[in-house]
């Protein structure tokens, strides 16, 4: 049985641009990623709406510093074969961070922890892909304008950002904006096609990945 664990934030959590509720699970993308794999495969959705990649978010609920978090994430479900890390959406917002350039070096940190994790009894650090995230849209809702102020320029850089890290680290890398567009609803989410097409997409290179 291979394990893979999916760390992310609300696109992982399957928020629903239209409803601004939740995907039913068959839609999102890891559940989709599962049956394309089958059973042979875990898929473990770790998503958390406004999750950075290492910033802190001192209005939310929740801890939604994804570096802070992720240790206990990988001691909670290792061992592990794969971890797949979609984040820096939210490192778009201005009172967070404002630049690709910060989501880049909080990716880098992500995986620094998952490689130099101390896994319970002597395994072996899980190999690392880095999923860009689709970039934002302009949007016509003002919350969302506001809060992701000139985040839909900085959001194009990501992917380029990311490939070159993963060129760097020796790290798989998928560009979701590949298959995938954020909703003008709010810029940010995915409608129901557009979460599946990540899952679509992932498949290939996971199971090149994994040995599958």
């Amino acid at each position: 049985m291979k394990t893979i664990l999916c760390y992310g934030d609300s696109l992982t959590w399957g928020y629903d641009a239209e409803t601004q509720d939740r995907h039913p699970l068959d839609v999102r993308w890891p559940s989709v990623l599962q049956s394309l794999l089958g059973d042979g495969v875990e898929v473990i959705a770790e998503g958390l709406n406004g999750r950075t990649t290492a910033f802190d978010d001192h209005l939310a609920a929740a801890d939604r510093n994804g570096a802070s978090v992720l240790p206990t994430i990988l001691m909670t479900h290792a061992p592990l074969d794969l971890v797949i890390l979609m984040l820096g959406a939210n490192d778009m917002k201005p009172f967070i961070c404002g630049h690709a350039i910060g989501a880049k070096q909080g990716m880098q940190r992500l995986i620094n922890l998952v490689r130099l994790h101390p896994y319970p009894f002597g395994a072996a650090a899980p190999e690392v892909l880095i999923v860009s995230p689709p970039a934002l849209s302009e949007t016509a809702d003002p919350d969302f304008a506001a809060i992701f102020s000139g985040g839909v320029e900085q959001s194009q850089m990501l992917a380029s950002f990311y490939s070159d890290l993963a060129d760097l680290e020796d790290c798989g890398f998928f560009d979701a904006g590949s298959v995938a567009r954020t909703s003008p609803t709010d810029g940010v989410h995915l409608d129901a096609d557009n979460t599946r097409a990540i899952g679509k997409g992932l498949e290939p290179i996971v199971r090149m990945m994994l040995g599958i």
